[in-house]
């Protein structure tokens, strides 16, 4: 201890004293320098204990006072007069590095205090926001809004307190957890506010948008053999797809919010709740999807399902598959695609696997309703099903390898062209099955009347329509060759020589054998020929007046036209020529006797009358087929019956002269009516 008396309010030292207490002093210098030292090169001094944690810091003011009582002990023992120069001087620079850590260390004191103060309002500020959720966010729905402006200011703050300096670290990870609790329940509002835009500000377009409407025949899938009729079949125009284009994008949310949408996108992407964002967005869209599906009536239909459908209800589904193929790939995807780019187009490749969680799902659902309508049952009833389904596939095959470029979409593109070659084998095999199904068409009894048998009307009316499908069907039938026997040679037109040309002379070859071997069915033979003559008539008469004559060519027509006519001719001979050969008198008129003419006048009567009674029933469908068919047979028999009454009139009695030639020429008007009649019912009409 250093003694000292006190007089007169002042100390006096004896010189001893004094020696030691500069030796003291000198002592405490090189203390203080080892602490300035320590000072110097810490931020500050800890002493923790590891089991408890307990923290034993000393705070930035005690730190100050620790400076402020070194710096005055310096300046004291700088003032004496008894100290070295060199000594002086170091005392003196201590003193100065003391003032500028007194300086720093009051600097972010002061620093630490504010970044806690603003802390303290924006807490205060989501206090008031759990209390009144409306004063969540601002309506306009631009950048200034106050959620946004309060998350920009946590991040600032946060930023600051990770790159503050100060002794207090443990004050500073206390700021920081509470500054990171903030942002975590900003976060929370803003995903809130995601949500509300997303849902509130969504848009459909009507499903009208587009001219989607074929102007296609309205064919039943499930139509058979022995149901189709002329009127079912009429003249369409084909359809043209619509490629992805500018024009078929609209806009799925109000333009007005997207710039808020893209300001949300920026702020939790760059607080790193990129997958919250995420996971907020694709359900919302995923969600409006799904809506889009119920206003476009796509029931979730499972593969067992789908192939039970049969007729009407195929019919209704499968339009209202295309139709939903049209609008959701051609226009729906492409739009929503163009809204993942503009909100997250900045992040890379998030709005590829954005647009892919949310359309995926979707895109499955219509390619497996395709998947389970190619797996049905080939008939040739599915064909134009088929077709109609496979060329939207084929229009939208463009957008889906557009749409589904990225590797996280490749699954969709693989299955959606899978499915299209699928289609595209279901048609070829399901056109053979046609064929084979013309080639088998079972008979065992007679068509009735002779007259245009369902099978052909069918079969004609079937390629007919097909005609509508003539670019895809010579796609998929490129490298099929046909082997029909009536194909011309020296038919040079390119349409003449197409898949599709060779196809139909092929079908309807198969089609005349069958037609020949049902007509084989009559008894009678010259109804077997007005059977041939009828159908044959038919099918020229079809060609002739539908765009099939681009495919048969001017040599096919001519060549049936023959046909037929040539049956009309056996038909004639075979009807009539044992009638008309009683009138004929081969040993001429002076070597027949009277009762002999007489006999076959009345002969002739009665053969008329049951050929009359007969093909009264038969039937010509066609007004002026038959038409020019009596034509031709009143021709002959009115001129042989006029030449024989004529040269035997004085050698007949009245009595046997039975009809005149106005007569005969009445009665052949009533044949191939379908009515069967006799004479006896004709001449009481009379």
């Amino acid at each position: 201890m250093i003694s000292s008396e006190k007089t007169n309010n002042s100390f006096k030292f004896s010189s001893q004293a004094f020696l030691h207490i500069l030796d003291t002093f000198q002592m405490l210098v090189v203390e203080c320098a080892f602490w300035v030292g320590f000072i110097l090169t810490s931020d500050s001094i800890i002493f923790a204990d590891m089991e408890e944690h307990k923290s034993v810091i000393s705070t930035c003011e005690q730190d100050q006072h620790v400076v402020a009582a070194a710096q005055h002990v310096l300046k004291a023992l700088a003032a004496s007069k008894t100290v070295s120069d060199n000594l002086r001087k170091t005392l003196l620079d201590l003193e100065t590095q003391l003032s500028s850590i007194s300086m720093v260390k009051e600097r972010q004191g002061r620093g630490i205090k504010q970044l806690e103060r603003h802390l303290k309002c924006i807490e205060d500020k989501l206090m008031k926001w759990e209390a009144n959720p409306s004063l969540t966010c601002d309506s306009s729905f631009n950048e200034s809004s106050e959620c946004l402006k309060v998350v920009g200011e946590i991040q600032t703050l946060i930023q600051s307190l990770e790159s503050f300096s100060v002794n207090d670290k443990w004050k500073q990870k206390e700021l920081l957890r509470r500054a990171n609790k903030i942002l975590e329940v900003a976060m929370q509002r803003l995903e809130e506010e995601l949500v509300h835009i997303l849902v509130q500000h969504k848009q459909y377009f009507e499903p009208e948008y587009m001219s989607l409407h074929s102007n296609r025949v309205n064919m039943v899938y499930g139509e058979s053999f022995h149901s189709v009729e002329d009127e079912q079949i009429a003249e369409a125009s084909r359809s043209s797809g619509a490629g992805q284009s500018n024009a078929n994008i609209v806009d799925l949310v109000n333009p007005v919010v997207l710039q808020h949408l893209k300001s949300i996108a920026n702020v939790m992407f760059g607080s790193k709740y990129h997958q919250e964002f995420c996971h907020v967005f694709v359900t919302s869209r995923r969600d409006a999807l799904a809506e889009y599906f119920v206003i476009l009536e796509m029931e979730k239909l499972s593969i067992e399902d789908v192939l039970k459908l049969e007729g009407k209800c195929l019919n209704r589904e499968v339009k209202k598959w295309i139709r939903a193929m049209k609008i959701i790939v051609g226009v729906y995807l492409v739009s929503e695609k163009q809204l993942c780019k503009q909100i997250l187009g900045d992040f890379g490749s998030f709005y590829q696997s954005c647009f892919s969680e949310i359309s995926q799902s979707f895109m499955l659902h219509l390619l497996n309703f395709g998947g389970a309508v190619a797996l049905g049952t080939h008939t040739p009833e599915k064909m134009f099903c088929l077709l109609d389904m496979y060329e939207v596939l084929e229009q939208l095959a463009g957008d889906v390898d557009v749409l589904f470029f990225e590797e996280v979409c490749s699954f969709v593109r693989e299955e959606f062209h899978k499915l299209l070659r699928s289609f595209g084998e279901t048609v070829k095999s399901t056109f053979l099955a046609f064929k084979n199904a013309i080639a088998t068409n079972p008979s065992k009894t007679p068509f009735p009347q002779g007259g245009v048998h369902h099978v052909t009307k069918y079969v004609m009316n079937y390629i007919s329509t097909l005609v509508e499908y003539g670019d895809t069907f010579n796609l998929l039938f490129l490298d099929e060759s046909s082997t029909d026997p009536s194909d011309n040679k020296h038919e040079t037109s390119a349409v003449s020589l197409c898949p599709m040309a060779r196809q139909f002379r092929s079908i309807t070859t198969t089609l005349e054998s069958n037609l020949s071997n049902k007509s084989k069915l009559y008894k009678d033979e010259a109804l077997q020929h007005i059977f041939m003559m009828n159908n044959i008539h038919y099918m020229v008469q079809k060609v002739k007046s539908s765009d099939l004559s681009h495919f048969f060519g001017d040599c096919w027509l001519r060549q049936h036209a023959a046909m037929y006519q040539q049956n009309a001719r056996c038909y004639e001979r075979v009807s009539w020529c044992s009638v008309l050969s009683i009138l004929k008198d081969h040993s001429g008129p002076y070597c027949v006797s009277q009762r002999t003419l007489e006999k076959r006048c009345k002969e002739f009567c009665t053969a008329f009358g049951e050929v009359y009674r007969i093909q009264t029933g038969w039937r010509i469908p066609n007004p002026q087929l038959r038409e020019d068919l009596q034509i031709s047979v009143s021709l002959k028999v009115v001129l042989a019956y006029r030449s024989y009454t004529g040269r035997n009139s004085s050698n007949i009695a009245e009595k046997y002269i039975k009809y005149t030639e106005e007569d005969l020429q009445s009665y052949i008007l009533d044949l191939f009516q379908g009515s069967p009649k006799s004479l006896n019912y004709a001449q009481h009409r009379k």
